[in-house]
């Protein structure tokens, strides 16, 4: 009873407030009078269930690793999709194969920064490939202000399409962190049940 309030009344008898609704209650009391918890003190249920569940939840945000998975997602877009077609101008990915492209390449980079990072992260590789998204179909779909790439020419989309399969993208590097998270975590316990 180290943290609940402890009282004296008028007729010298102690009083402790009830840890669940903080109704008076005597110290002799075993049952809270008002709502019939128990007097001793809560304390916080950890189970097995429970650590099993949290085991795949990530804890909070980290920008370190938001920025890395930015460096690695930009780094193999830039690679398949703008530096490839430069070097060999057979490989022309537009419209919808450049679009198909980004989405083994950015589930690649869910998946290493998955794989390569301490801890849960899920939620940075997909940031970093929704803003290297917006670049990317601005890229296969105009060029950049028709000086580097030239955009779609033959093989042409309507912009909505580029949006819902950079979408479709985004989704897969989530995916892709996951199954990296998953290996790096190693194989699920065996349960006691």
């Amino acid at each position: 009873m180290s943290t609940q309030e402890v009282f004296m009344s008028d007729d010298n008898q102690t009083i402790i407030n009830c840890p669940s609704c903080g109704a008076k209650n005597t110290t002799t009391a075993q049952r809270c009078g008002s709502c019939g918890g128990p007097m001793e003190e809560l304390k916080p249920i950890h189970s097995e269930a429970r650590e099993r569940q949290r085991r795949y939840q990530q804890d909070g945000f980290s920008v370190l690793w938001a920025l890395i998975a930015m460096a690695v997602q930009v780094v193999l877009t830039g690679a398949v999709v703008v530096a490839l077609p430069q070097a060999a101008g057979v490989l022309d990915f537009e419209g919808y194969y450049g679009m198909s492209l980004t989405i083994p390449v950015w589930f690649t980079g869910g998946f290493l920064v998955g794989l390569i990072s301490p801890g849960k992260t899920f939620i940075e590789p997909v940031v970093a490939a929704l803003i290297v998204a917006f670049p990317t179909v601005f890229y296969l779909y105009n060029g950049i202000f028709s000086t580097f790439g030239h955009g779609q020419t033959v093989r042409t989309m309507p912009w909505f399409m580029y949006a819902i399969m950079a979408a479709i993208g985004v989704m897969f590097t989530l995916i892709g962190a996951y199954a990296g998270e998953r290996i790096q975590l190693g194989p699920q316990t065996a349960t006691s049940d």
